[in-house]
């Protein structure tokens, strides 16, 4: 049976090692909202079977900032522009902390 200390002395993951890196991990994290936000998006435009050009039009928006928000290059991406995408699909977003929440769009 392997003792505390030798159980303790595993090797770390790659992964683990990278976030130890305050600055890699704040980066990773960033770059894994956007992808996050893309996928989102690419799986509520498929289940409504609409288009990129279509969405813009029904967010008001530019076909350019929805399809940069769908592959993932749009940096910076804006509030108002994720809920006026989610609110032109259906949803709304809200902010939720224990019990209370917020409706934003």
């Amino acid at each position: 049976m392997k003792t505390k200390k030798e159980v303790s002395k595993k090797s770390v993951s790659t992964y683990d090692k990278m976030m130890q890196d305050p600055k890699r991990k704040k980066k990773f994290e960033e770059e894994y909202r956007e992808f996050l936000l893309s996928e989102i998006l690419i799986d509520l435009m498929n289940n409504e079977d609409i288009s990129v050009r279509q969405l813009a039009k029904e967010a008001g928006l530019s076909t350019a900032i929805v399809q940069g928000i769908r592959s993932g290059a749009r940096k910076n991406v804006t509030l108002n522009s994720v809920g006026n995408i989610m609110s032109a699909l259906g949803w709304k977003l809200v902010v939720k902390k224990g019990r209370k929440e917020l409706v934003l769009a």
